[in-house]
């Protein structure tokens, strides 16, 4: 309705402009104006006579003079005769009438025309305008208010034309999640050679995994394989402030999809309808829930031969209310994990396929150094890498960039223009140095790739290390030396300075949580044993969790406590003995990161091979 008020206010608008516009023209060139004064022509012919006209102008039947002295009047004449004949009867002599300035212009007849036009008929016009868009704009609104509670879904596929079809090629690792999707895209194609043998399609396939890791991606690809209507539609555009917006919503999206099948249905973001129903506090009209109760009949109200194949994706299934997940709703579900290093070398190429490369660039180191990453965090490197090669005015992208980039994508932008004083860089550089040299003298730690002084986003330093392979299980003895090495540069300020200072304390925070992890999580400790302790309830807010059932009693809270300090004090313990044992060789990285500001990889096993031998 606001819109409509708006258009039909800007239509007005319009309108009245036209009208002052024209009455502007009207009045410009208009030949006479209303305040002129009326006299008889012989008044006029007397006044010729005597020399007192300076100009005279024709128009039609009429006649306007101007006096020397600049007053305008004007006189009618007889019709069909001459301004010379008229006032040659007059007694106008000839020689005075040649002193005057006559200009004779068309007949008047064409400005009443005009005139008649401009005031009569065109202003009949320009209502008839004004009352067809008015209701032209009424009949949209209307339009749009029964439209309310129709599907917002997208179609591709067979009938959408997507401004990039992407198939399972352009879709890089994944492979047995392509092969679960790749069933359903036969399906699809060849319905016969399934119902045949008596076999039924899954009517639901949720795709799990975490964010970034190709769940929308697949789906696109499913769309570009299978070449049916697609309809693609967020879980978010369901809910609407109305209640019963979203049920009525659902309702539409599955009869289009009906009346089109064989099709896919995509909802993205599952978990914005799709979570756990609690108790109706609010009242028994919740429109989530309403809307989730709809999904619920659409989807188990299917027909056996329905060729009607629901695809969602979601971060969090643990959220997903039972009912959703049961098989006959989402028979199948497809985890997707973080790439491995083949899968994320395949990513690499993918992205970089219409890229320039340098000769150098080798895409299966970056792809083991790049552990944890998501397809999405891989495709933001090589377009970071490209950003940095246009900015130095390049024409192919090189490994310095590609390295470079992949540090601003886990760290941050550097801040090169950032200025410490001696003693804060003195500080960050045994602080960086202390870690370094723990991870390195300690057995269960990941290599040190590189060591900085260089403030990167929050950080005001920072130690890459890096994974020699991929890895998806960790053992205690390795978390006892990340605690050991998260300690080490808090350690080393200690040690050197007598003091600490605040650039520890988000090593502190994550020491802390991890020692608490091992405790409570893993099982670890050997006074409390294999016991995990409390329960997460699942409360979710902008993607982190609140709230845990304490599912143990006071003193074994105390013991938790107690546990978690032993385990830090342990750390601290260790870390202390190995920089107080290598002193010599801490002041000697320090130094070498106070002249350099960054230390390779090589550049520290040389520093510490000196160590060693000294």
């Amino acid at each position: 309705m606001d819109v409509f008020l708006k258009n039909l206010f800007k239509n007005f608008l319009i309108i009245v402009l036209i009208f002052l516009l024209l009455g502007g023209l009207f009045s410009l060139f208009s030949p006479i104006g209303i305040t002129l004064e009326e006299i008889p022509l012989s008044k006029l012919a007397s006044d010729i006579t005597n020399e007192k006209i300076k100009k005279i102008e024709v128009v039609g039947d009429k006649i306007l003079a101007e006096y020397i002295d600049g007053k305008r009047v004007f006189s009618k004449k007889e019709a069909g005769i001459s301004i010379f004949e008229t006032l040659n009867n007059l007694g106008v002599p000839k020689e005075k009438l040649a002193k005057v300035n006559i200009d004779i212009k068309t007949s008047g007849n064409n400005w009443l025309i005009i005139g008649f036009i401009i005031f009569g008929i065109l202003p009949l016009l320009l209502f008839a305008l004004f009352f067809f868009f008015m209701f032209k704009q009424a009949k949209r609104g209307t339009m749009q208010t029964f439209d309310f509670t129709k599907t917002r879904a997208r179609i591709f596929g067979a009938e959408g034309h997507p401004k990039e079809k992407i198939t399972f090629k352009d879709v890089g690792g994944l492979k047995e999640a392509k092969e679960e999707l790749l069933e359903v895209v036969d399906f699809l194609k060849n319905p016969k050679k399934y119902l045949q043998i008596g076999a039924r399609i899954p009517k639901g396939i949720l795709l799990v995994g975490p964010a970034g890791c190709g769940k929308t991606m697949l789906a696109r690809a499913v769309a570009g394989e299978s070449n049916v209507p697609f309809f693609h539609i967020s879980g978010s555009e369901f809910v609407e402030l109305f209640v019963g917006v979203g049920a009525a919503r659902v309702r539409s999206l599955f009869q289009e999809a009906k009346k089109r099948q064989p099709s896919i249905i995509f909802v993205d973001e599952l978990d914005a309808i799709g979570k756990v129903r609690g108790p109706a506090i609010a009242g028994g009209h919740e429109e989530r829930e309403q809307t989730l109760n709809q999904l619920l009949v659409e989807m188990d109200g299917f027909e056996p031969n329905d060729k009607v194949i629901v695809l969602a994706a979601c971060n969090r299934p643990d959220i997903l209310d039972p009912a959703l997940l049961r098989p006959g709703r989402f028979d199948r579900k497809i985890v997707l994990d973080l790439s491995d290093v083949k899968e994320r070398e395949e990513i690499l190429k993918i992205h970089c396929k219409n890229k320039p490369l340098d000769k150098d660039v080798d895409l299966e180191e970056l792809a083991k150094r790049t552990p944890g990453f998501s397809g999405a965090d891989l495709a933001n490197l090589v377009n970071e890498a490209a950003i940095l090669a246009a900015r130095r005015n390049k024409t192919k992208i090189t490994q310095k960039e590609l390295s470079e980039a992949f540090e601003k994508v886990l760290l941050g932008p550097e801040k090169k223009s950032k200025v410490f004083s001696e003693k804060e860089k003195k500080i960050s550089a045994y602080h960086e140095a202390g870690h370094a040299l723990v991870s390195m003298l300690s057995p269960h730690t990941e290599p040190v790739k590189k060591v900085s002084i260089v403030a990167r986003g929050l950080a005001a330093g920072y130690t890459l290390k890096l994974p020699k392979e991929d890895r998806h299980f960790r053992t205690k003895k390795e978390f006892l030396d990340e605690l050991a090495v998260l300690l080490g540069g808090w350690c080393a300020e200690r040690i050197v300075f007598k003091d600490v200072s605040t650039g520890a304390s988000n090593d502190l925070e994550i020491a802390s949580s991890l020692a608490r992890k091992i405790v409570k999580e893993y099982g670890m400790s050997d006074k409390l044993g294999p016991v995990v302790f409390g329960k997460k309830e699942g409360l979710v807010f902008l993607g982190k969790e609140f709230g845990e059932e304490r599912n143990y009693s006071e003193k074994t809270a105390q013991e938790i406590d107690r546990e978690v300090k032993n385990l830090i004090l342990n750390a601290k313990k260790r870390a202390k003995n190995i920089l107080k044992r290598k002193r010599k060789l801490l002041d000697r990285i320090a130094k070498a990161l106070i002249e350099k500001e960054t230390l390779e990889k090589e550049e520290l096993e040389k520093l510490v091979k000196r160590g060693k031998k000294s």
